[in-house]
């Protein structure tokens, strides 16, 4: 593939929604985890702030037809207008436009759906299936920007934002797109949500003063917990001046089905998409953004395939799930930011409770993993600039 520059980018989540805020999250070493209780269900999540709320809150009261969107599509208009405007794209730039989300509108289908269950006449309010169509994301995105490029959305669980990110790179280089903002968001903080993922046995069920475990392979009980956030990125074809970032190379890999949630033992997808990734790559990697969503089987199968992959010269290796939760199809789009702030900063930055976590020589290259239920797995290398 030919190398593709990353121009601008934005995004929101516990951390904050501007890159200082942002780095200076990632500096401490406190989670952002808070404990929810709605309904009968009570769980740890992370959430956007107050401030943040309130903007979002007010994007919605700008434009009467925003006013019926879900939150999921409102943080998407939020972040896709600061990308824009940090990558210099004006109002004539022709763009496509990839979004995607695991889960899509959480908050709006599920209040829908209520309102049908308790309805005598078993009526549904009119909005009900435009509003709650996955294809909305990009959609109103591209309507609030002006774009007249290709717009997708998609779901491919919780390695959706990395499949835009493959996307965008795919149409770069068929010529097709010179341009194409890629990402992904979720607001999956409900009470259904949190109660899916207790019914699975994988959530937290700790007040401790790391709740999510994510690479620690001693712990006993599986530790993940949901959180809200959007990422997008601005894809430009070739070296720009302007670039944050270059994407050199990707990777992907779906393993055969053999449970609903299942990744093999030892993530075979995983193994695929790094192969595949670091196949043509003229150097080294040195620090790999896992996946590792804080369950017991996640982060130890990924961490197998890397063994497999990288023999004994194994990269240093983090991840960002232990301080925001896990963010679902936003996921790996929030980890491949952190991968860009640390190429800019040229700082590692670790998880608290490992004191022997491995520390990069230098920090040139950054592997970034996401996978999904059923083992669908993509692995994105950049480049410092």
């Amino acid at each position: 593939m030919n190398i593709i520059s990353i121009t601008g980018y934005s995004s929101i989540s516990a951390l904050g929604n501007s890159s200082e805020n942002i780095w200076n999250s990632y500096k401490k070493e406190n989670h952002l985890l808070t404990n929810i209780h709605q309904k009968n269900v009570e769980g740890l999540v992370s959430k956007l702030s107050y401030v943040i709320e309130d903007e979002i809150q007010s994007l919605k009261k700008s434009n009467s037809k925003y006013q019926a969107l879900d939150k999921s599509v409102l943080m998407a208009i939020y972040v896709g207008r600061i990308a824009v405007k940090n990558a210099n794209w004006g109002n004539d730039s022709v763009f496509g436009i990839n979004i995607g989300s695991s889960r899509g509108a959480t908050g709006l289908f599920e209040e829908f759906y209520d309102d049908f269950s308790n309805n005598e006449l078993g009526k549904t309010h009119p909005l009900t299936s435009p509003t709650t169509t996955l294809g909305n994301l990009s959609t109103w995105l591209a309507d609030d920007l002006q774009s007249t490029g290709p717009t997708i959305s998609h779901s491919i669980t919780c390695s959706t934002g990395l499949h835009a990110v493959l996307n965008g790179v795919a149409w770069i280089n068929s010529g097709m797109s010179e341009r194409f903002m890629v990402g992904a968001t979720e607001a999956p903080n409900t009470a259904f949500t949190i109660a899916q993922m207790q019914a699975i046995k994988i959530y937290t069920d700790n007040n401790n003063e790391y709740p999510c475990r994510a690479l620690d392979f001693n712990k006993k009980r599986n530790s993940m917990c949901l959180g809200e956030g959007a990422a997008v990125f601005c894809l430009e074809a070739g070296v720009k001046e302007n670039a944050l970032a270059f994407i050199e190379s990707v990777g992907y890999g779906t393993e055969k089905l053999e449970h609903n949630v299942s990744v093999t033992e030892e993530a075979e997808c995983f193994q695929t998409s790094m192969k595949m990734a670091i196949k043509d790559i003229d150097g080294e990697i040195d620090v790999i953004v896992m996946h590792a969503p804080g369950t017991i089987k996640g982060d130890l199968s990924e961490m197998k395939a890397i063994e497999k992959v990288f023999g004994k010269e194994i990269p240093a290796f983090t991840s960002n799930k232990w301080k925001i939760g896990h963010t679902l199809g936003a996921s790996g789009s929030l980890s491949m930011e952190l991968a860009i702030l640390m190429l800019q900063k040229q700082e590692f930055i670790g998880i608290p409770y490992l004191t022997d976590l491995k520390l990069p020589k230098k920090i040139e290259r950054i592997m970034v993993n996401a996978v999904g239920f059923g083992g669908n797995a993509v692995s994105i290398v950049l480049k410092r600039n």
